[in-house]
C-alpha cells in the first residue's frame, strides 16, 4: 500500500489499443496521474518516447522492452495490459511494491486455484500492494452495475448479463481468427481449443464467482458451454475471409448453479459477418443486464462515440476501448490507498471520473 499522493506515478504494460487510451489519459494530466514507464513487446517499440507511441508530442519517457529495468522502476502502480498474461510477471511487479491494475485478468482473485491465489496474495503482502482487474465486460458490466442495482433490491432470484456483438468491426483478425477461432469448424470450438479460449472462458467463469459471492448466492459451481454455429456464405473480414460452413457464432454462456438451479449467468451472442442464428435470443446489440426478484430490473449499455455527432465506425469501435480503459484507470488512487491484497469490483469504493466535465 503506498503512502496517498498526487499525480500517482503510473508505467504502461502494453502498449496495445487499451493500453494506449490509458496512455492517453495519463499524459492529458487531469487524472491525477504521472506516466513514468512503459513495457513494450516489440523491439521496434523499444527507446521510443512514450508520447510519440500515442501520436503525442515527447514528454521524455522512453518505452522498453526489457522487463526487469521495467520491474526496477519506481512507480505507484502498473496499467497491466498485455495481449498474453503472465502471472509470475504480475507477482514480480507487485513484490516490487507497485499495485497492479489490469484489464486483462484477476477479476477475483480470491477463485484463483489455490496455487495460484497464495503466489499471489504472497507478492501482495511482500510488496504491500494491492492488484484490481475490471474493464467493461468482465468488469464493470458484469461487477460494478449489478451491484449497484442490488440496492433497489428486496431480494434477488436470477442475473443475467448478455452481451450480443458482431466481431466484423473489430480491426484486429488476429484477435478474430487466430484467438477467437472464427473460421474454424464447429466442432473445434470449445474451452479447451486453444489457449486463448481457456483463458477467457476462465475469467468469465471468475466473474460469475464474484458475482455471487457479492451478493450472497451460495451457488456450488459454475458451468461453461458454447454452441458454435456455421456460417452460410463467405464473408470478408478485413483482410481475411470467412468461409461458408466454418464458425461464423459462438454462444457462450458462464452459470452459476446452486443445487442445480441457475442464479448467475453471463452470456455472449458473438458473431461474425452479420449472419446472426434465428434460434439465438435477440437482445439489442450491446450489453442487456437483467435481474429477476423483488423488484425486477433490466437495464441496456451500449458504447459510442457520440450520439449526438457524425462519428467513422473506427470512432464508434474505440469507444469501447476508451470504457474499458477509464473504468480501470479512474480506480488507481482507491487502489493506491487500498490495504495490501485483493482489491475487486466490490470491495473498492465506487469508481468515477478524475476528470468529469474538465473544470477545475
Amino acid at each position: 500500500m503506498t503512502t496517498p499522493r498526487e499525480p500517482y506515478r503510473v508505467i504502461q504494460w502494453g502498449t496495445g489499443a487499451v493500453g494506449a487510451e490509458m496512455m492517453i489519459a495519463a499524459l492529458d494530466g487531469r487524472a491525477g496521474l504521472e506516466l513514468v514507464g512503459a513495457k513494450v513487446y516489440s523491439e521496434s517499440k523499444h527507446g521510443t518516447d512514450v508520447g510519440t507511441l500515442v501520436g503525442r508530442d515527447p514528454v521524455g519517457v522512453l518505452a522498453t522492452a526489457d522487463t526487469a529495468e521495467v520491474i526496477a522502476m519506481p512507480a505507484d502502480c502498473v496499467l497491466y495490459t498485455p495481449r498474453t498474461t503472465d502471472l509470475d510477471e504480475v507477482c514480480a511487479i507487485l513484490a516490487s511494491g507497485k499495485n497492479v491494475a489490469t484489464t486483462a485478468f484477476l477479476f477475483h482473485p480470491a477463485r484463483l486455484p489455490a496455487p495460484d491465489r497464495d503466489r499471489v496474495l504472497a507478492a501482495c503482502e511482500q510488496g504491500g500492494t494491492s492488484v484490481h482487474g475490471s474493464g467493461l465486460n468482465p468488469g464493470n458490466l458484469s461487477g460494478v452495475l449489478p451491484l449497484a442495482l442490488s440496492g433497489m433490491s428486496r431480494t434477488i432470484d436470477k442475473v443475467t448479463l448478455q452481451e450480443r456483438a458482431d466481431w466484423s468491426v473489430y480491426p484486429s483478425t488476429g484477435i478474430t481468427f487466430d484467438n477467437m477461432a472464427f473460421g474454424e469448424p464447429v466442432e473445434q470450438i470449445n474451452a479447451a481449443t486453444n489457449e486463448f479460449l481457456a483463458f477467457n472462458s476462465s475469467i468469465f467463469t471468475e466473474q460469475v464467482w464474484l458475482m455471487a459471492d457479492a451478493l450472497n448466492a451460495g451457488i456450488d459451481e459454475v458451468t461453461a458451454t458454447v454452441e458454435a454455429v456455421a456460417a452460410q456464405e463467405d464473408h470478408q473480414i478485413f483482410d481475411h475471409v470467412l468461409r461458408a460452413g466454418t464458425t461464423a457464432g459462438q454462444r457462450w454462456n458462464w452459470t452459476g448453479r446452486r443445487n442445480g438451479e441457475p442464479l448467475i449467468e453471463i452470456e455472449t451472442l458473438w458473431t461474425v459477418g452479420g449472419e446472426y442464428p434465428d434460434h439465438w435470443p435477440r437482445p439489442k446489440d450491446g450489453w442487456t443486464l437483467t435481474i429477476e426478484g423483488d423488484p425486477s430490473m433490466r437495464t441496456h449499455f451500449f458504447s459510442l462515440a457520440s450520439f449526438t455527432r457524425p462519428a467513422s465506425m473506427d470512432e464508434h469501435v474505440r469507444s469501447a476501448n476508451v470504457a474499458t480503459a477509464m473504468q480501470v484507470l479512474n480506480a488507481v488512487p482507491a487502489l493506491c490507498e487500498a490495504p495490501p491484497g485483493f482489491a475487486t469490483s466490490a470491495s473498492l469504493p465506487l469508481v468515477r471520473s478524475r476528470v468529469g466535465f474538465g473544470n477545475a
